[in-house]
């Protein structure tokens, strides 16, 4: 059904309301460097501006991260930290209400980014046609725009169709909407080039969303049922996967963490990304930070800046990894799991009759311009800098840091953060804040004073070994298994950078093993709701989670769009199970 959508609806000024963007905000890119260009880019900035904001943790990371298997978020302490009014833990149980501040907070994020491509198409389309640039800057907020919609097609089951602001828009769904997006695609890709880096829109980016989109088409056709993967589908999802791989800009990086680090705005794996170098300003430490015990203080220049006890990784995702590697420590077999930074001298790693109220002498020294805590999945207890009260300097020794084992002083009680897998989403009265393993995916940001702000490493959005794997699931839904095991065993042979934890090629493939691969390489990213979605899992009960209503698949239009649209009956219809 296509519906016109009214100007003016309060619920939705920011994707209307176009007139007011904010051109103070840049775009890093050593080419616009001549007049003409420096006011193409004035105009197309402000349609990436928003983009960091919009993928923090209370906004979209914590959105897609939560409401998966991977990731749950308790109630932390006797002052519930973390409870929020239950917003995490809805949306873990699938339970989320058409009030929920994070759906809110993201839909918000999600339609400003919307007006800001429209507001930059508008005032393009004049220069594009005796302007060679203009045209190509316009092909790319229209690809940019096409990116969003995609975004709001994948959670909402919508998309927006607006060229100006003196039109109406119209709402697309299911069907009309893939078409709408794939035909936005298609009309740009070739008019743009890989000369701007992962932070830009690329003809390589384009052509990879355009396989990510026929990859869920089945889904986003028919969101509540069982999805058909077509093999037209899957055809184009190999032609556009192709078109990426085959250009060879790009490489997949033999260091896994690497790809998240503070420099990795040139890393060759990135085909698009959240451009967050450090002379951004509106740049953030979220997804470094989130997940970190509030005890782990990761800089020794900065003794504010620490962890803050958020989500930890699900037992029931966890075990996948047991599952995949049997007896063998998954830490010892796969270099995508855990990175050894700190390594904790073998006399040293017995606690047995060390208490945390006297252990003064039970530390080791490290240089502070080369400390780097560990990455990856963080299991038992954690060692680390010590941080004295009231944000005082760390202790040293001969020009080095202690390196104690961390403790956690909260309530009244002193223990060592020891990481262990259970953890308990429904007790109020929670008071251990270091239950749960932890994810350390992406470096620390070697600025953030505070922990939280002034992110370096560009936000990961699409990358080669998506790709990779996105054509051998198309490979595979096709029959072709051994073209889809040539490709997953390529991605995990390419990790070769610490070789004894080098995957192990695989020996066969079928779904359920392409689903765990994807979950392996992609973890802790913003892919999981959508694979598990396309994979049949999202109904499945794990980790406090027992809700089966397919209808959750896609979250409530917030009722405060609802509410602004009630003037314009049938404009915005509410999802199916809200």
């Amino acid at each position: 059904m296509k519906n016109k959508f009214l100007l003016g609806i309060a619920s939705l000024t920011a994707l209307f309301a176009v007139g007011c963007t904010d051109l103070s905000e840049e775009i890093i890119d050593e080419s616009l460097d001549v007049q003409t260009d420096n006011i193409i880019s004035a105009v197309m900035a402000p349609a990436y501006g928003p983009l960091p904001d919009a993928f923090t943790h209370t906004k979209n990371y914590g959105l897609q991260l939560v409401s998966s298997d991977q990731a749950i978020l308790p109630p932390r302490g006797s002052g519930n930290d973390w409870y929020d009014g239950g917003k995490y833990i809805e949306l873990h149980q699938h339970n989320t209400t058409t009030t929920n501040v994070v759906v809110r907070d993201t839909w918000n994020a999600f339609t400003l980014m919307l007006s800001r491509t429209i507001t930059a198409i508008e005032r393009l389309q004049p220069l594009a046609a005796t302007d060679p640039q203009a045209a190509k800057a316009l092909a790319e907020m229209r690809g940019l725009r096409a990116y969003y919609n995609m975004l709001m097609l994948d959670y909402w089951g919508i998309a927006f169709k607006k060229d100006a602001a003196s039109e109406q828009s119209i709402i697309l769904r299911k069907a009309d909407a893939v078409s709408y997006i794939e035909s936005e695609f298609l009309a740009v890709v070739n008019q743009l080039d890989n000369t701007k880096g992962p932070g830009r829109i690329s003809q390589a980016s384009v052509n990879g969303f355009l396989a990510q989109l026929y990859l869920n088409a089945g889904v986003y056709r028919n969101p509540y049922g069982t999805p058909t993967f077509a093999a037209t589908d899957m055809d184009k999802v190999i032609e556009y996967t192709n078109k990426v791989i085959n250009s060879g800009l790009f490489v997949l990086s033999p260091e896994y963490f690497s790809i998240f680090d503070d420099n990795n705005h040139s890393n060759k794996e990135l085909i698009f990304a959240i451009d967050q170098r450090s002379n951004l300003t509106t740049s953030h430490n979220r997804l470094a930070y989130w997940s970190l015990s509030g005890s782990q203080y990761p800089l020794a220049a900065f003794p504010k800046a620490n962890g803050t006890d958020g989500p930890a990784l699900t037992k029931y995702f966890y075990n996948t990894w047991v599952q995949a590697y049997g007896s063998t420590d998954p830490a010892q077999a796969d270099a995508r799991f855990y990175k050894e930074n700190l390594v904790i001298p073998q006399n040293l790693q017995n606690l047995t009759g060390v208490s945390p109220a006297n252990d003064g002498n039970h530390y080791f020294l490290v240089n502070g311009a080369t400390y780097q805590i560990n990455r990856g999945i963080l299991r038992g207890i954690q060692w680390g800098l010590r941080n004295p009260a009231n944000g005082q300097p760390f202790k040293m020794e001969n020009g080095q840091y202690k390196i104690y084992p961390m403790i956690e002083q909260r309530d009244g009680f002193t223990s060592y953060v020891n990481h262990s897998i259970d953890i308990d989403l429904e007790n109020p009265n929670n008071k251990d804040y270091s239950d749960g393993y932890r994810v350390a995916k992406y470096q620390f940001s070697s600025t953030s004073d505070t922990g939280r702000n002034k992110g370096q490493a560009d936000i990961v959005l699409l990358r080669l070994a998506d790709v990779y794997l996105m054509r051998a699931e198309a490979q595979l839904r096709k029959g072709n298994n051994g073209a889809a095991l040539a490709d997953v065993n390529l991605v995990r042979a390419s990790r070769t950078a610490r070789p004894q934890v080098t995957p192990p090629a695989l020996t066969s493939i079928n779904l359920d093993l392409l689903y765990r691969e994807r979950g392996f390489e992609l973890y802790w990213e913003y892919s999981r709701r959508t694979d598990m979605i396309r994979f049949g899992h999202f109904e499945d009960v794990y980790a406090s989670k027992t809700n089966a209503d397919p209808r959750k698949r896609l979250f409530p239009i917030p009722q405060s769009a609802i509410d602004g649209a009630s003037s314009a009956p049938g404009y915005l219809v509410q999802n199916e199970g809200y």
